[in-house]
């Protein structure tokens, strides 16, 4: 009888604790890979070392692999962080809110879904390489990679043209220093996502909010770092103008072409805490600093060289219960 009693107090026991009490862990990729990819689902596997029993969801456009991997080239980026959002919201596992982690531009596009959506919520926010503050260049592709090449030469052609701003993803984070006015006023999502407008009526006070939501913020940058232009861009740092603001173009027909040669001295960074954004804490970057809850990381090898530098940082923010 008491073996009885004791088999049912343990069934109910079973039944009321929770099955899982560990932060589940989202994925978005980088550009050129896919959601499923050899290197991902490698990731996915030593994560689940570090943390066992850690539901891991890796984000895709496409369930299709060459589709995903044509979506990091080819699409409209405000319309696939909408999907994202509606598909984080559609899994039970990740309804009490998840840690995130952000290959190269998945981190800018998983920082735009916390500063626009955010339900479920997200903890915290790693970022490897990511461009936040965009990319003043379209970075080479591989050799034979006649999907990017194609990408880079229409971007290079007219990134803020109204067709690039629409279907080519690299444009809609390129940020000319040169022609900030244009960028401001043209561009899709990163413009956006900055509250870097012309207008300051229109800055989205919910963006910062939600982005000072966060319990962490950790932005890693790769010190040997050739693909991201500037690579510092992964701190929030950007290469200054090399002329007053006020007196670049608003008009698309005034764009340059990318590409031409650069004369001179070296580019001067300007580093996060000079950021305007940072300063009028456009986004709530400034908020989440103030409170210790950015930290910025240094892999030492060139863009998503992983090796030795992954571990201690998804050991420490990754797999922490709720």
């Amino acid at each position: 009888m008491f073996l009885a009693l004791l088999c049912v107090a343990l069934a109910g026991y079973a039944i009321s604790a929770p099955t899982n009490d560990v932060r589940p862990l989202v994925i978005w990729h980088g550009l050129g890979d896919t959601y499923a990819s050899r290197g991902i689902i490698q990731f996915e596997s030593e994560v689940k070392k570090l943390h066992p029993g850690i539901f891991v969801h890796s984000v895709y456009i496409d369930r299709d692999v060459e589709e995903d991997k044509r979506a990091t080239f080819y699409g409209n980026v405000n319309a696939q962080i909408d999907l994202v959002a509606e598909q984080l919201a559609s899994i039970h596992e990740l309804g009490r809110g998840f840690d995130a982690i952000g290959f190269s531009q998945g981190g800018q596009f998983l920082r735009g879904y916390v500063e626009r959506y955010n339900d479920p919520p997200i903890y915290n926010l790693i970022t490897f390489g990511s461009q936040h503050m965009g990319i003043s260049d379209i970075p080479p592709c591989r050799s034979f990679d006649f999907l990017c090449e194609v990408a880079r030469r229409a971007a290079k052609a007219g990134a803020y043209t109204e067709w690039a701003q629409e279907h080519l993803v690299q444009a809609q984070y390129f940020r000319d220093p040169n022609q900030l006015g244009l960028y401001m006023t043209v561009n899709s999502f990163l413009a956006d996502v900055n509250n870097e407008l012309m207008l300051p009526a229109v800055k989205n006070v919910t963006y910062a909010n939600n982005l000072a939501s966060l319990e962490n913020l950790i932005l890693v940058l790769f010190a040997r770092d050739k693909t991201v232009i500037p690579k510092e861009s992964a701190w929030f740092g950007s290469e200054a103008p090399l002329e007053e603001f006020g007196a670049s173009s608003t008009q698309a027909d005034d764009q340059r072409p990318l590409g031409e040669p650069q004369r001179g001295a070296p580019r001067t960074i300007v580093p996060m805490k000079l950021q305007p954004l940072y300063v009028e804490d456009y986004i709530g970057l400034r908020s989440l600093d103030e409170r210790g809850a950015i930290t910025l990381q240094t892999c030492p090898g060139e863009h998503m060289h992983l090796t030795g530098c992954w571990e201690d940082l998804v050991r420490k923010w990754v797999g922490q219960s709720f």
